[in-house]
């Protein structure tokens, strides 16, 4: 086992940019200096800019995935080359004609697990076997669990899923596939449970372990690279806005950071304005947001989007949308819904979750807001990750034409 290069040198408190920590071993609980017990701040990696290969960005990239883009994340285990990363750039005509100006989907279905949960644990993953860690374990109903498990696998790693009831029918199934041993427990109770793991069996977290969300460090480093493939794909220029599916807020933070270092390297000028598209029964970013907080919880209220339907938001997510100039924005499972059938017709099944992005776009567009472009939105998952997939009955019928056509019409098709 080797690890790639990186110019990864040292984790630094988000509470107080002055702190900082040996880059090993990664302080899962946040920083112990500034945290209080209302709000836990988060470390980030920081890294030696002065020795990223001047032409990292000008070489030609055959599907290299994260491991291209070694120096500029926490080291990688070699083993983890899985086509993770590189995913495509998707115009929809329905949504440039809606926003008036040129809009483009960012599809990380694409990936090995089919979400953008990937690009975080091939970071985490390598961080648990780099440091010699017994497992690997983490909290989740959804694709964070689904990825664990993959990357987990493929390094022999035993992991451990803490899951609720409800989990969806695929997620269980890629669970199972992988060889995870799964605990269902009630949700509130995951987090103690997860606690108990890391310190009595000594396995790597790679989810939440605080009060409001610090995560793991060097996760988020992996949404990073979305903002470098945005970079080339978009002839080596920034978006003007980017629109996420918001939980704790991982994602958005790692593509507003990706672009802050495009900026200090000198690559681009112009900072993405992050948009956190969230449930909105729950909502915890736009509170902290209208209550001017680091970071805050909100009581738990039913919502369709299992996957981003979170109740405590993180510093990360704050800092990302204050300091892009940015928005929280609130978007109900009916608009999600709407935003899920419309790229569906589009040949995009994403999950209602993923579909977050779109839904947080249209409604700014319905509110006055104007573009000038280019929009990207992040279309996160596969709509094989929710929840009611495969509830659906199929019967034979009869095959005389009458009948054929009868069900034609049924269906809605013009015969």
């Amino acid at each position: 086992m080797t690890a790639v290069a990186s110019a990864a040198i040292a984790q630094r408190s988000m509470g107080d940019p002055a702190i900082e920590y040996p880059l090993w071993p990664p302080l899962t609980s946040g920083c112990p200096k500034t945290s209080t017990k209302a709000v836990s701040f988060p470390v980030e990696v920081t890294y030696d800019y002065e020795a990223v290969p001047s032409d990292l960005f000008q070489r030609e990239r055959p599907s290299a995935g994260l491991h291209g883009w070694a120096p500029l994340l926490p080291p990688l285990d070699d083993r983890l080359h899985l086509g993770i990363g590189d995913t495509p750039l998707l115009s929809v005509p329905s949504i440039d004609r809606f926003t008036g100006a040129r809009t483009l989907l960012k599809d990380e279905s694409r990936n090995l697990t089919w979400s953008h949960k990937d690009r975080l644990n091939l970071c985490t993953i390598s961080a648990a076997a780099l440091t010699g860690a017994a497992g690997v374990v983490v909290a989740s109903s959804g694709n964070h669990g689904a990825s664990a498990a993959a990357l987990s696998a493929r390094l022999g790693l035993p992991c451990v899923v803490i899951t609720s009831t409800g989990m969806p029918p695929a997620i269980g199934s890629f669970l199972a596939a992988y060889g995870a041993a799964v605990i269902v427990v009630e949700r509130e109770a995951r987090w103690q449970v997860l606690r108990d793991i890391v310190s009595r069996l000594h396995y790597h977290p790679v989810s939440n372990l605080t009060t409001t969300h610090t995560g793991h460090p060097f996760g988020v480093e992996g949404y990073k690279t979305i903002a470098y493939e945005l970079f080339l794909q978009l002839d080596r220029t920034a978006p003007e806005a980017v629109f996420v599916p918001t939980g704790y807020g991982e994602l958005l933070y790692g593509v507003h950071k990706g672009f802050a270092e495009l900026r200090e390297l000198g690559l681009t000028s112009r900072l993405p304005r992050m948009y956190a598209c969230e449930p909105a029964a729950r909502a915890p970013l736009a509170r902290a947001l209208d209550l001017g907080l680091p970071a805050t919880t909100v009581p738990s209220a039913d919502t369709s989007a299992y996957a981003i339907g979170t109740t405590v938001s993180g510093y990360r997510s704050t800092v990302a949308v204050r300091d892009s100039g940015g928005q929280a924005i609130r978007v109900t499972d009916e608009e999600m819904a709407v935003a899920q059938r419309e790229l569906a017709r589009a040949g995009m099944w994403q999950e209602l979750s993923a579909s977050a992005g779109v839904a947080g776009l249209r409604q700014m567009i319905a509110s006055g807001a104007r573009f000038d472009g280019p929009i990207v939105c992040l279309c996160t998952s596969s709509g094989f990750k929710d929840k009611n997939v495969g509830q659906g009955t199929w019967q034979a019928g009869d095959t005389d034409w009458t009948s054929i056509r009868r069900e034609l019409h049924r269906q809605g098709l013009p015969v």
